[in-house]
């Protein structure tokens, strides 16, 4: 369906004040803002807008408190997009306009689709020497003071109803499977050639429909750990990291977000195409995360300390 990735996150929150002060320290550009809410962008032009929970531009919540309220997919040509309509017509929420089609998933989160706007950016990102691959010569890797987010990577969602939310996404929508837990989650890129997912769709009896993370791009791991310990030094809790996932092989960091569930920096993420055969896989502790930090590194006692009278 040439939908490209996600190019805007709104959100409804309880405090603009907190959630202004958290985007600021994770690294995003505020810009000047409407409608009496925020906006904030990354390097290549996405968006996180804000508003007030019960702010009129709001679409309904699926869940109760501050959380995401919808998210914008890029899509390559105005063909797409028709394209789009024609198969969303008869699903919940529909709206259709010339230039953008409106919609909700299964789980209650609003979707919208747009001809994409976001930049292509080039980065200079020092290059890491291995083991017969030496590319960094006379030249130290880089210590990041804080992090600055390039995109929007991906978001996460609790599902009621798995096989019923992977059938829209695969079906209505055309993304494709990646991998795949068993009766747990489906990971799904927007695209057939593209990173490991754009999205993950998580399955927990008992766990009502909400958000789980969002997630953002940065250079390489030197930056994932720059921004985790930058957010820690600012006073915002690590939910998970620094880590590594071994199903996407991305190095990771969560913190814990006043706009509702975790925000992620990642880096190093798998790029899969039609070639690749979804594996599945048994959900456990080890296949999520091959190694992670639970509540992150203390910014202020980093480094071991020499025993007293050594």
């Amino acid at each position: 369906m040439s939908i490209k990735g996600i190019e805007k996150l709104v959100f409804g929150v309880e405090s603009l004040s907190e959630s202004r002060r958290f985007l600021q320290d994770f690294g995003l550009t505020e810009q000047a803002g409407t409608d009496g809410g925020l906006l904030f962008t990354t390097l290549d032009g996405s968006e996180i807008r804000v508003y007030p929970r019960a702010a009129a531009p709001l679409p309904p919540a699926f869940e109760d408190g501050s959380t995401l309220r919808s998210v914008t997919w890029g899509v390559e040509s105005a063909q797409a997009l028709q394209s789009l309509a024609a198969r969303l017509q008869d699903e919940p929420g529909f709206a259709s306009s010339e230039d953008l089609v409106t919609c909700r998933d299964p789980g209650g989160m609003t979707l919208e689709f747009r001809l994409s706007t976001v930049s292509e950016i080039e980065l200079e990102v020092p290059p890491i020497n291995q083991h017969g691959d030496i590319r960094r010569i006379n030249r130290a890797s880089p210590v990041y003071e804080r992090a600055t987010p390039i995109g929007i990577g991906h978001v996460v969602f609790f599902v009621t109803d798995l096989a019923r939310a992977r059938a829209f996404y695969e079906q209505k929508l055309g993304f494709h499977l990646s991998d795949f837990y068993r009766g747990k989650g489906a990971f799904m890129r927007a695209s057939e050639a593209g990173p490991h997912h754009h999205l993950f769709l998580l399955h927990i009896p008992g766990h009502a429909p909400g958000l789980n993370h969002v997630a953002f791009t940065v250079r390489d791991i030197h930056e994932v750990a720059g921004g985790g310990l930058a957010m820690n030094r600012k006073g915002w809790s690590t939910f998970l990291g620094p880590g590594r996932h071994p199903i996407s092989s991305a190095y990771f960091w969560y913190v814990n977000s006043p706009l509702g569930g975790a925000f992620e920096y990642y880096s190093n993420d798998d790029y899969l195409t039609g070639e690749w055969q979804p594996r599945e896989l048994e959900h456990s502790v080890a296949s999520f995360t091959e190694w992670a930090v639970e509540g992150g590194i203390d910014p202020q006692t980093r480094r071991q300390h020499e025993a007293v009278g050594a």
